[in-house]
């Protein structure tokens, strides 16, 4: 049921989600009468669990994508129709500070179960939402697949494509991340590592460090999160958008 209607205020829900948008809030029923399931976008958050050196939890993949989805839902222009399925924790995590990651090909069968699933309830467009920088590749292996496979419409957006990175080398947001974090929190990050901000050993080395450097006070935080929570969100609500109208546009095409 929708966070609002919980039995008890202290019961969590199942994840930070928009009432109107998130599939397990809604009945058989309602499923049953959705007009326009054509046209629905169906959306797939990838969030993984690992230490990204910014002092803040391992959840902080799901931390920063689901309050953005949530605040793009209440964006989404009216006759936008969306539902958002419950996000994928267990997925790839090369990284020595991921946690209960699995193998590429364990990853790529779930997410092939998730997507058979939205097929059987009779939608076709289906978003692949990532916020991990190691889980780009599957996500366009299984994009791929499954448009071969059972004819859905595929697409993918990754956390970086809001101007938001978790990658320790390519990245030139972890600060704005750590920030965005300590926002969301309400709480100010770890100290950094002594060996914090030491270059990358050799061509290719990924490893995450320690992000060096100050962060962002309190104040600092709530003005600096709260905006790029809202330039983040406002991207995302754009891009489902587009998404719904390309869509659209191709399902009436002949050879779609």
């Amino acid at each position: 049921m929708p966070a609002s209607s919980a039995a008890s205020p202290a019961t969590p829900p199942l994840c930070v989600a928009d009432d109107g948008t998130f599939w397990p809030w809604v009945s058989w029923p309602r499923f049953a009468a959705w007009p326009a399931k054509e046209s629905t976008v169906v959306v797939v958050p990838l969030v993984g669990l690992a230490d990204w050196g910014l002092g803040h939890p391992l959840d902080a993949e799901e931390a920063v994508l689901l309050p953005i989805l949530k605040r793009a839902c209440e964006q989404l222009p009216p006759g936008t129709r969306a539902l958002v399925v419950p996000p994928l924790r267990f997925v790839v995590g090369p990284d020595a500070g991921s946690a209960f990651a699995v193998d590429p090909p364990t990853a790529h069968a779930l997410i092939a179960e998730v997507a058979a699933c939205i097929a059987a309830a009779g939608f076709r467009k289906v978003v692949l939402l990532n916020a991990s920088p190691w889980n780009e590749e599957l996500c366009g292996a299984a994009a791929r697949d499954l448009r071969v496979d059972r004819g859905l419409h595929m697409f993918q957006i990754h956390l970086s494509a809001l101007g938001l990175d978790f990658h320790p080398v390519r990245s030139r947001s972890r600060r704005t991340l750590q920030t965005l974090l300590t926002h969301l929190g309400g709480r100010p990050p770890e100290p950094a590592e002594a060996a914090a901000g030491a270059v990358p050993a050799a061509w290719g080395d990924e490893t995450v460090r320690s992000l060096a450097g100050p962060a962002a006070t309190g104040e600092e935080a709530a003005r600096e999160g709260a905006a790029t929570l809202t330039a983040a969100s406002a991207r995302l609500a754009k891009l489902l958008s587009d998404i719904r109208d390309r869509a659209a546009l191709t399902a009436s095409l002949p050879w779609a």
